[in-house]
């Protein structure tokens, strides 16, 4: 009996037979595809949120404490806890800058040193979001602090040791997926030493196969 592949998603793009745009947003739009797939016996149409992908950041001081934001969510009725994040909707911005970019904007802060912590697909069945955790180390605070403006105007930050941000989404008291993620992600990589985490330019399959705007 040969030995199981090693468990992994599979990334690839089917045949599509058709493509429209059913709704164009403010910030993203809303299309429609009919494909083949081999196990199915009939060409298949699925709508979906066409997401231009994101980036989010974990970081971490010196005393082992994560930053985390409370800002106020529209569609979900809440000034939830989340960690600094931002949409990848700069043309030709590598992923670890626009990360970097975002940590200043919503947290005056800069790191030296950059990991890819985790990726995550938000809700695959719905929408083509996806966004890439990074790690951020080494961190210090910028000379001036960004001007911000609507709901970003809001934002409390707050350092939280990670036992006590671990145990905060144990208990339920916070729900944001990628703060969720982020922070069991860095619970783990502070147990093994910060060792074994992948570089900030690390592939990203997911990434690669992203549906693009029409036109792109």
């Amino acid at each position: 009996m040969q030995d199981e592949a090693p468990l992994a998603d599979t990334f690839g793009v089917p045949e599509i037979r058709d493509h429209e745009t059913v709704y164009t947003g403010l910030v993203w739009d809303v299309v429609r595809e009919t494909f083949v797939l081999p196990e199915s016996d009939r060409p298949l149409t699925r709508d979906f949120v066409r997401h231009p992908g994101a980036v989010a950041v974990a970081a971490i001081d010196e005393t082992d404490r994560i930053l985390l934001i409370q800002q106020y969510r529209h569609p979900v009725r809440a000034r939830e806890w989340e960690i600094p994040a931002g949409l990848l909707d700069v043309a030709g911005e590598e992923p670890r800058l626009a990360a970097s970019r975002e940590l200043a904007e919503e947290a005056d802060l800069r790191a030296e040193n950059w990991h890819v912590l985790t990726d995550q697909l938000s809700s695959p069945g719905g929408i083509s979001e996806c966004i890439r955790i990074f790690l951020a180390r080494d961190v210090s605070a910028l000379p001036e602090a960004f001007a911000r403006d609507a709901e970003e105007s809001g934002i409390v930050p707050r350092w939280v040791p990670l036992d006590e941000a671990l145990e905060a989404v144990l208990s339920g008291r916070i729900a944001n997926a990628t703060a969720s993620l982020a922070i069991l992600h860095a619970h783990h990589a502070r147990a093994r030493g910060w060792t074994g985490l992948r570089p900030a330019d690390a592939p990203w399959p997911a990434r690669e196969v992203a549906p693009l705007p029409d036109g792109a």
